[in-house]
């Protein structure tokens, strides 16, 4: 079993800037990819971005791109996101999840997910 458990979220103004983490628990880590997700009020559960377990490929949703970068220290058990250019739009609270080996755009294919952390940004 994998534990994840999300921090940094907060209140930011627009064009501000975040960094979450996700710490991650278990030996098997690196073999992971990793993934980004965020919900709004009301909203279903969205892909921000994801990471291959080598850290060599990345994706994001076009929302994000340019704006967030998605990083991972495997030496750490810890994956990032950083978050600049921050919109009204970007609130949400954003859940880390893991998969064994294959990065995904999609949430139902992420077999471990944190509690979440709410990232709020005011206009």
């Amino acid at each position: 079993q994998v534990q994840l458990v999300e921090s940094g979220g907060g209140l930011v103004q627009a064009g501000g800037s975040l960094r979450l983490s996700c710490a991650a628990s278990g030996r098997t880590f690196s073999s992971y990819a990793m993934g980004w997700f965020r919900q709004a009020p009301g909203k279903e559960r969205e892909f921000v971005a994801t990471i291959s377990w080598s850290g060599g490929i990345t994706y994001y949703a076009d929302s994000v791109k340019g704006r967030f970068t998605i990083s991972r220290d495997n030496a750490k058990n810890t994956v990032y996101l950083q978050m600049n250019s921050l919109k009204p739009e970007d609130t949400a609270v954003y859940f880390c999840a893991a998969r064994e080996w294959s990065y995904s755009y999609y949430a139902s294919e992420y077999d471990y997910w944190g509690q979440g952390t709410q990232v709020t940004v005011s206009s």
